[in-house]
């Protein structure tokens, strides 16, 4: 099973939905990847500026065993996730890194990708995307891939939204979700994630 979750822009709650995901359904021991491009003169290895050209240095894929460090990765880890790992590319080079993600990837039941430019690359089982209506920045990446989602996880309502030339027509139709970052999902969420993941929820999830 591959479930991506992913959203417009930064810093809206993606990581803290992968989490809840997998806080929710333990039992499915998730393989959690987070996959970050970089755009021009950043060394996907480390993030940090780079003038290199190397083939080396445009795609790197770590495994995180710290679930205590504060990063998204370590964040993935005290949620309960089996594994967690942190793919790196430059920009508009994901494509090159997919076999390296689908071997990975082949290791694990269940996986769960915090993303929006895999999905070009794959069909998810679930692709859920978190959607900050008060947040005007929408990233092409996420704009191309809106009409595919499952559900939205909305953080605030949607009555009228701060986004530009995006029309609310691409949600209807589609299941959507109050989610805050930080929070449970509610047990609406969860009980219709049960049934889409084809997977009971533990007793003391509600």
């Amino acid at each position: 099973m591959v479930v991506v979750i992913g959203g417009h822009t930064r810093n809206i709650g993606k990581t803290s939905a992968v989490c809840e995901l997998i806080r929710a359904f333990p039992a499915l021991h998730w393989t959690a990847v987070k996959i970050t491009q970089y755009g021009h003169n950043v060394c996907s290895a480390n993030g940090e500026p780079c003038d290199c050209q190397t083939a080396d240095h445009t795609i790197a894929l770590s495994e995180e065993r710290d679930p205590t460090s504060g990063t998204d990765t370590s964040r993935y880890l005290a949620a309960g996730a089996a594994r967690s790992l942190w793919l790196r590319t430059r920009q508009g080079q994901l494509a090159e890194a997919m076999p390296r993600l689908r071997a990975e990837l082949a290791r694990s039941t269940n996986n769960i990708l915090e993303s929006n430019s895999v999905m070009r690359f794959l069909r998810p089982d679930l692709y859920l995307a978190v959607l900050s209506p008060e947040t005007a920045d929408f990233k092409p990446s996420a704009q191309y891939v809106l009409d595919r989602a499952d559900a939205y996880l909305l953080t605030a309502k949607a009555d009228a939204p701060a986004w530009q030339g995006i029309s609310l027509k691409l949600l209807a139709g589609k299941p959507q979700f109050a989610f805050t970052a930080g929070e449970s999902f509610s047990p609406e969420l969860q009980t219709w994630l049960a049934e889409k993941l084809g997977h009971s929820l533990p007793t003391l999830t509600l």
